[in-house]
């Protein structure tokens, strides 16, 4: 492990993203921006399925109203983004990353609830780990973009932790070694080399140092 990775901490992400993605994602804003519209309709798109399939659960359901429209926010703020900079969108195909976290997930209650509730606060804590390391580095108009969201990714993730907490300690399902297992994962898909370039993808095969 590299000296940035060993000292860097975070209550969730085992690792930083990779340098080598950073230059990936300032060498392909257009793809970048692209997809970045698609993580946030998906994750609107997330959260009202939760609101379906925990109907029963209003406070569940109160957060995840908030978080969708919130989300919803987002996507415009990227697609007017996207307009003024002439960024056409374009289909892209699904990078492996959530698919991947998500065949983790448990395929019965109560194990089922708080895997999700895990799984959904480690992709909103990577995206705001991205937003704040890209800040910088592409600066205006995608780095005040980026620095604009980093707080509302910050609070999403801790929304989600807060959901798998109370899923876990309602059901007894011990939490920390789930979110133990969940994180290595992460960790491992962040910074294993990737064949495409996406949000939240691992580091480009041929610059993957």
């Amino acid at each position: 492990m590299s000296g940035a990775a060993a000292a860097f901490t975070h209550p969730l992400l085992r690792v930083p993203t990779p340098a080598s993605w950073i230059r990936e994602a300032c060498a392909q804003t257009d793809v970048l921006l692209i997809d970045h519209a698609n993580c946030e309709k998906k994750a609107a798109s997330t959260a009202l399925a939760l609101m379906f399939a925990y109907a029963e659960d209003l406070d569940l359901a109160g957060s995840m109203s908030k978080l969708a429209r919130e989300e919803l926010r987002h996507y415009e703020v990227v697609a007017k983004l996207m307009r003024a900079l002439g960024v056409m969108p374009r289909r892209l195909s699904p990078g492996r990353y959530a698919d991947r976290l998500r065949r983790l997930v448990a395929r019965t209650e109560p194990r089922r609830e708080v895997d999700l509730m895990i799984c959904g606060a480690l992709i909103e804590a990577r995206s705001c780990e991205r937003f704040a390391a890209l800040a910088g580095p592409l600066g205006a108009p995608l780095g005040d973009l980026y620095h604009g969201l980093h707080s509302a990714e910050a609070r999403h993730y801790r929304v989600y932790l807060d959901l798998a907490r109370r899923a876990a300690k309602r059901s007894g399902v011990g939490l920390e070694a789930r979110v133990g297992e969940f994180a290595a994962l992460e960790a491992q898909l962040i910074t294993e080399p990737d064949a495409e370039f996406r949000f939240h993808s691992g580091p480009p095969e041929s610059r993957a140092r």
